[in-house]
């Protein structure tokens, strides 16, 4: 069991990426719920945190199944504009 459970955080780690994106126009929680509910739909998405006094979205993510610009996209369609920070 230890086996398969290294093996898949290695592959997850292998193929995952992070990347934060300045959300600049959240200004209450239900903006951060919107925001992190329209991420997390997108596929190959991993995990998302949002944080409203950062203003930030971290998103993990599996590179070989979405790009930058399927996240960015899932935030615009929210009526919010992400910009890549990290």
């Amino acid at each position: 069991m230890k086996k398969l459970f290294l093996l898949f955080f290695i592959t997850v780690s292998l193929f995952s990426k992070e990347v934060a994106i300045k959300v600049e126009q959240m200004h209450c929680p239900l903006c951060t719920t919107m925001i992190k509910q329209a991420i997390k739909k997108v596929d190959g998405v991993t995990k998302v945190k949002v944080k409203l006094p950062t203003k930030t979205a971290t998103v993990n993510y599996d590179e070989s199944k979405v790009n930058i610009a399927d996240i960015l996209k899932a935030i615009k369609s929210t009526s919010y504009e992400g910009e890549v920070i990290k």
